[in-house]
Parts: C-alpha cells; sequence; structure tokens
C-alpha cells in the first residue's frame, strides 16, 4: 500500500470496559441498547480474512505459489456467491516490466480477478470496486501475511458483493480483485488501459486498502473528496458505527509525502486516467508493511465497524450517482 512514513507513534489503546446492572425485581425492559456487531453474523467476513492471512499463502507476492492460492481461493468465493464473469472473462493476466532505481528493470507476471453484478437501474453505468489480493511474499525467512495490508479490504469487499447479490444494487458493478499493487499499482493500471467496459461507462472507482486496524486514530479515511467534493455531502451524513466514524482528508495539496493518499494505492490508476474514485482505509499502525501484520492484530469489532461503514458508503454512492 502507502509509502511507510519516517516514523509511527505508539498509541496507547484503552479497552472499553462493559458493565450491566442487574436487579431480583424488574419492574418493566429496560430500552434497547445499542449493541456492539454480533461475530457471529460476520463469519464469513472474519474467515476470509483468516484465510488470505494464514502462512499457507505465503504473503501473497506477486507470480508466487502464494498469490496463486490465494487467486484460486477468491475465484472459489466469487463462484460460490454467484458472480458472474465479464464478457473478457474471470481472470485478466497481465505482463508489466518495471524499473529499478540501479537502472535494471524486473518483470512481474500478475492476474486480476473479475465479475460484475448487473445493476436495475443504470445497467450501462459501472461502479468498480477494487481491492488488491498481493503482499510483500517472504522475506528473510518471515512471512508477510499482510493481514490488514490487504486482506482486509479483499474481505471488505467481498462482503459488500455478497450483499448485492442478495439486493441487486442501481449501477452495475465491477468486481477487480487486482494484483501487483505492492509493486507499483500494476494490476490496475492495467485494468485500466485494457477495461473489461468502455472507460466512459464508468461513473466511479470505490478501492479498499487497510480497512481493519482503525484503532490508532477510530477513523475509516475517505480520499477523494477534495477532488470530487460533490461526493463528500453524500458521505457525511453516514453516523459512526461502532467506535468506529469517516473522515475526510489525505488528498489536499497540504497533505504531503506519506499523508497524501491521492496516488498511494489502486485508485490512483483511475484518478490518472480521469475517473472519479473514492479510497476507504485506516491510517498507518506500527504492524504496516512487517512481518506481525497479523491475523491476530485485528480487533474484530473494529474490523465489523469499518466493513459496515465502507457498504454505507457503498449504498449512499450507488443511489446517488447519475440522477
Amino acid at each position: 500500500m502507502r509509502p511507510i512514513p519516517a516514523r509511527f507513534a505508539l498509541v496507547s489503546l484503552t479497552a472499553l470496559a462493559l458493565s450491566a446492572c442487574m436487579s431480583s425485581t424488574v419492574v418493566e425492559p429496560a430500552a434497547p441498547v445499542p449493541a456492539t456487531p454480533q461475530i457471529d453474523r460476520y463469519a464469513q467476513l472474519m474467515d476470509d480474512l483468516r484465510t488470505l492471512s494464514a502462512d499457507d499463502m505465503e504473503g501473497r507476492l506477486i507470480g508466487s505459489p502464494g498469490g496463486e492460492r490465494a487467486r484460486a481461493y477468491l475465484v472459489g468465493r466469487l463462484e460460490a456467491m454467484g458472480v458472474a464473469a465479464p464478457a473478457m472473462g474471470r481472470l485478466q493476466p497481465f505482463e508489466a516490466t518495471v524499473n529499478r532505481r540501479d537502472g535494471s528493470t524486473v518483470t512481474f507476471n500478475g492476474t486480476n480477478i473479475l465479475g460484475v453484478i448487473p445493476g436495475t437501474r443504470a445497467a450501462d453505468r459501472y461502479i468498480v470496486l477494487t481491492a488488491h489480493y498481493d503482499h510483500e511474499g517472504v522475506k528473510n525467512g518471515e512471512i508477510y501475511n499482510g493481514a490488514d495490508d490487504n486482506a482486509s479490504g479483499v474481505s471488505t469487499l467481498l462482503e459488500i458483493v455478497a450483499r448485492l447479490k442478495a439486493t441487486a444494487p442501481e449501477h452495475s458493478v465491477l468486481i477487480a480483485l487486482v494484483d501487483g499493487e505492492e509493486r507499483g499499482l500494476l494490476g490496475a493500471k492495467h485494468f485500466v488501459e485494457a477495461p473489461p467496459v468502455p472507460l466512459t461507462s464508468i461513473a466511479i472507482n470505490l478501492n479498499y486498502d487497510m480497512t481493519a486496524r482503525a484503532e490508532s486514530d477510530g477513523k475509516l479515511w475517505v480520499t477523494g473528496t477534495y477532488q470530487h467534493p460533490n461526493l463528500r455531502p453524500l458521505l457525511e451524513p453516514i453516523p459512526a458505527n461502532g467506535a468506529i466514524s469517516l473522515a475526510f482528508g489525505k488528498d489536499t495539496p497540504e497533505d504531503t509525502g506519506a499523508d497524501n493518499w491521492v496516488m498511494a494505492s489502486d485508485h490512483g490508476a483511475f484518478h490518472r486516467a480521469g475517473l472519479p474514485f473514492l479510497y476507504f482505509g485506516v491510517n498507518f499502525h506500527p504492524d504496516y508493511h512487517k512481518p506481525t501484520d497479523d491475523f491476530d492484530k485485528v480487533t474484530p469489532s473494529v474490523f465489523i465497524s469499518a466493513t459496515e461503514l465502507a457498504w454505507s458508503a457503498f449504498q449512499a454512492v450507488d443511489r446517488a450517482l447519475d440522477r
């Protein structure tokens, strides 16, 4: 995902304590209290995260056996949900040559995974959902499992897809689980260069990259409303979910270096092509791009809340676009 900032501020986390008062005599039922999301409702979301960030995926490096295993799992998930492939097919292989700093070049062979869900109101207009499934692989004998980066964004996307299969969207939705983000947005660039539908029919790209670890500031950040200010009023009314709320930024001229996320993930390829985008991701944390970015570092309630916010944002965009 994003460039590593110069330093991380270690965050002291305080767990929330819940208490309940009980009485031997109950006069009337207590008023219902908003509950923390029940984990069993999200078993598939958590299982996707656990599976994709397991050691046997070997860090999902582009072109590696671990990446191939992750791809097979994701194809199986889309097909189990009954998600159709676009006309060009389920898989979109690509080859990309990257220039190294020393002047040499390296060639990567990757594969994007595609799906399509027809819309009910604007079937010829597409919302493209992206999340990269690759990560850093194995370095010096240590597996970089990338639970947050980006098994989480992929799992969030799959949860949204499951809901869209239950209730069809107003716009058609293109699903692009892209490869090679960690090597320079390679899969997203190829998707834009060889899209399954004309670029003129793409209404917006919604990109999910790191959606699990929002404990540091309690925010799921939305990048892109500075470039597309008409989108912010659609999302501002969305209330917090649990301890997590939407925040807007990381996209202004004042946001520099690692604090500017406009080109930091796959949405950058869509932005470069002149297409509207919104990026959803959490802030940096101490395990970013380290072998310690593991499943057991994720607080389920936080991840669930961030995913629910991503779903609410999709609904708001889908309802409002092209009206």
